[in-house]
């Protein structure tokens, strides 16, 4: 199974992960109660200034296991394409749901996000008997769910879908990058690092900017300098 979104070819070496992995604890709980095929959902970008918020959802076989799965951000760009690539590979379903910038601005990041899982969800084949949701919000949804305060740290299939999400995005980002100079998307991924924050003070928003988020907004006002220097 491939996600398209320039596909990279593997390390003839794996990465070093000292980290042991997740139990599927919660999963093999919800396969005692009679769902058969149980999907893990988590969103990235939520909090960038520029660039889509980017859901997937996977499902995984119960008999075979990828090891070292873990929340994303426990892990550095390699292991994370590495587990990419692995995951992908012992998938039963694997989707993502994307909402662009000027659909952010238009719905507020919060209902951004669960729309981002609502289309990941929605395009899942074969459909999962339950879906298990990191935060403590979800999407409406006509399936079986739960959703899991701090999921990705507690959940085998939610922090697999988390390493789907930040890769998927991170080379959507890099792409974008090449469209849109000089902001340094390739190296802080929309997010507002001073480096980014000084892109945004010389040259002005571009296109995949949130216009809602203060930064930005304050850019347009021609007042970014003042929020940088107080």
């Amino acid at each position: 199974m491939r996600l398209f979104i320039r596909h990279r070819p593997r390390p003839t070496t794996p990465p070093r992960i000292k980290c042991r992995g997740l139990p599927r604890t919660l999963e093999q709980q919800a396969r005692a109660q009679g769902y058969r095929l149980v999907a893990g959902v988590d969103e990235a970008g939520r909090g960038a200034l520029a660039g889509p918020v980017v859901a997937a959802a996977i499902v995984l076989p119960p008999d075979r296991r990828v090891a070292h799965i873990v929340d994303s951000k426990r892990l550095d760009a390699p292991q994370r394409e590495y587990l990419f690539d692995e995951l992908l590979s012992q998938a039963v379903a694997c989707t993502v749901g994307i909402v662009p910038a000027n659909q952010i601005d238009r719905l507020n990041i919060r209902r951004a996000s669960l729309e981002a899982m609502r289309r990941a969800i929605a395009r899942l084949d074969p459909a999962p008997d339950l879906v298990l949701i990191d935060g403590n919000d979800s999407p409406p949804l006509s399936l079986p769910h739960r959703t899991i305060t701090s999921g990705d740290a507690k959940c085998y299939c939610i922090a697999a879908a988390s390493i789907i999400a930040k890769v998927y995005r991170d080379r959507l980002m890099d792409y974008l990058a090449d469209l849109y100079p000089g902001y340094g998307f390739a190296h802080n991924r929309g997010y507002g690092t001073p480096e980014h924050l000084l892109s945004l003070r010389e040259f002005g928003p571009c296109f995949i900017h949130r216009q809602s988020f203060a930064p930005v907004a304050l850019t347009a006002q021609g007042l970014l300098d003042l929020e940088i220097t107080e």
